[in-house]
C-alpha cells in the first residue's frame, strides 16, 4: 500500500526497487531554497539481507509492503519437505527444505 515518505519509520517497511526492506536508518533534510524536504532511507532486504538506499522528496508516496511473521516449531521432515507446527497445533508441510 501506498505512505508518504514523511510518514515512514525506522524499523517500518517499505519498498526500494521492488524490493520489500526493513528500514534501519533514516533521516530528513530540510527544504531548499526551491525544493522539498528530503528523506535519506537505509534498508535491508528481507529476503537476502542486501542493503539498499533511497532518497526521496517527504511529500511523495513509496509502496510498502505487508509483513506479518509467524513462528512454526519443526515437528519432523517427509521427503524434502518440512513438517511445521504452529502454536494452535496446526501442521503445514509444504516448505521444501532449504538446501543447506
Amino acid at each position: 500500500y501506498p505512505q508518504q515518505c514523511s510518514a515512514l519509520r525506522k524499523n517500518g517497511f517499505v519498498c526500494i526497487k521492488g524490493h520489500p526492506c526493513k528500514i534501519v536508518e533514516m533521516s530528513t533534510s530540510k527544504t531548499g531554497k526551491h525544493g522539498h524536504a528530503k528523506v535519506h532511507l537505509v534498508a535491508i532486504d528481507i529476503f537476502t539481507t542486501k542493503k539498499y538506499e533511497d532518497i526521496c522528496p517527504s511529500t511523495h508516496n513509496m509502496e510498502c509492503p505487508v509483513v506479518t511473521r509467524h513462528e512454526y516449531t519443526v515437528v519432523g521432515e517427509d521427503g524434502g519437505f518440512l513438517q511445521l507446527m504452529n502454536d494452535a497445533g496446526d501442521i503445514r508441510e509444504d516448505l521444501k527444505m532449504p538446501e543447506e
